[in-house]
């Protein structure tokens, strides 16, 4: 299960660090995101809320597209079911 989500959600932060409509800021803390959750060094509740603060902040962020800011939550939301 875990595995899986974790797949999923990689993907979609790939998506976001990736898109150019989307500011820069948000695309690095994206892409560092993603890094960070698939460190197979670091212990895994670790990743999740660290990754989880991070994302909470851009999600904030008044400058983030509505598509990215509803893909940030989608992960939010998939990372606090694990």
């Amino acid at each position: 299960m875990s595995e899986q989500t974790i797949k999923e959600v990689s993907e979609i932060l790939q998506f976001i660090s990736d898109n150019n409509s989307v500011p820069r800021n948000i695309r690095e803390a994206a892409s560092q995101s993603n890094e960070l959750l698939n460190d197979e060094e670091q212990d895994q509740s670790v990743k999740i809320s660290t990754v989880l603060g991070k994302l909470d902040d851009i999600s904030n962020d008044p400058n983030i597209p509505v598509q990215a800011r509803t893909l940030i939550w989608e992960v939010l939301s998939k990372l606090e079911s694990i």
